[in-house]
């Protein structure tokens, strides 16, 4: 059995593991992201790679990673709140610290190749993964194929313009994360920006609530119009709902009924699916890219 670690790189944390060539997790584990030093971000990674060699025979390295990445090379042009990593190759730096073979690719892709790979999109060959947590974020498969875009920029549906051409520029992360939502309800709750307050609360209080209740209404309906836009471009088998709002139980029943409402849904309608992989999507995909860059797979 062929073994390697597999990171999962946040802005926030770095999760780690050794996977089997089959998907399994064998060890797990996680370090707080330095995002500032270099050097540091460097020796942690090839650390934690050389303390799991001390006991298993290890094959390689995947990496998911943040931001604007070229998959063939490992060069890193943007990296989000890493600010060590911009216009580095992390790939290069890694394969000749450690002398293995190093692939990487960017985060919200690899939650795609995870259910391309193990998930519930295993038999499709054109589906979509739409991500939403602090920001909205995507992956695109079309004939069995992540599609990255010229400058390996597709899948940010985050970007797309949410408000009308005549108003304000206002994209899908600033009205459908579910950031905008917790901070759509801390605004009418007075509750100060850096109270920590998560999306199961606004949801438990929208039963009672009827602001609250709004305020979901209305976040579901730029969601809802988001999800709209990208069935009608790519017209995929499936799109697939993916963070961790997506395992709130009543999400996608709200989410048809409101896409119900729109009057062309009826004629582009495709299923509205749950990701099956939740934290450990960005390891197993990544680990997918690597079967699939070295043909290992």
């Amino acid at each position: 059995m062929n073994y390697y670690v597999s990171f999962d790189i946040g802005g926030t944390q770095v999760k780690h593991g050794v996977l089997s060539e089959c998907g399994d997790m064998v060890s797990k584990s996680s370090y707080d992201t330095e995002t500032q030093d270099y050097q540091l971000f460097i020796r942690s990674l090839v650390e934690t790679v050389q303390s799991y060699q001390n006991e298993f025979d290890i094959k390689g390295v995947a990496v998911s990673f943040p931001g604007f990445i070229n998959p063939k090379t490992g060069y890193v042009e943007y990296a989000g709140a890493i600010e060590a990593l911009y216009q580095t190759n992390l790939k290069t730096v890694l394969e000749t610290q450690l002398s293995l073979p190093v692939a990487i690719e960017n985060d919200a892709n690899c939650v795609a190749l995870a259910e391309k790979f193990l998930g519930n999109a295993m038999s499709c060959q054109d589906f979509i993964c739409l991500t939403i947590g602090t920001g909205i974020g995507g992956g695109i498969f079309i004939k069995g194929e992540i599609v990255h875009g010229h400058q390996w920029r597709a899948g940010e549906f985050g970007m797309m313009n949410m408000a009308s051409i005549d108003s304000n520029y206002q994209n899908m992360h600033e009205v459908c994360s579910t950031r905008a939502l917790i901070h759509a309800y801390k605004t009418y709750k007075k509750i100060p920006e850096h109270e920590r307050v998560e999306g199961t609360r606004v949801f438990l209080e929208g039963k009672t609530d009827a602001y609250v209740q709004g305020l979901i209404a209305n976040w579901l309906k730029y969601l809802s119009y988001g999800i709209f836009n990208l069935a009608c471009t790519l017209n995929p088998e499936k799109i697939l709902i993916g963070g961790g709002v997506s395992q709130h139980e009543h999400l996608l029943e709200m989410l048809r009924e409101t896409l119900a409402d729109i009057p062309p849904w009826n004629d582009f309608e495709v299923p509205i699916e749950r990701c099956r992989f939740k934290n450990d999507a960005g390891l197993i995909g990544a680990l997918y890219h690597f079967l699939k860059t070295y043909k290992w797979d």
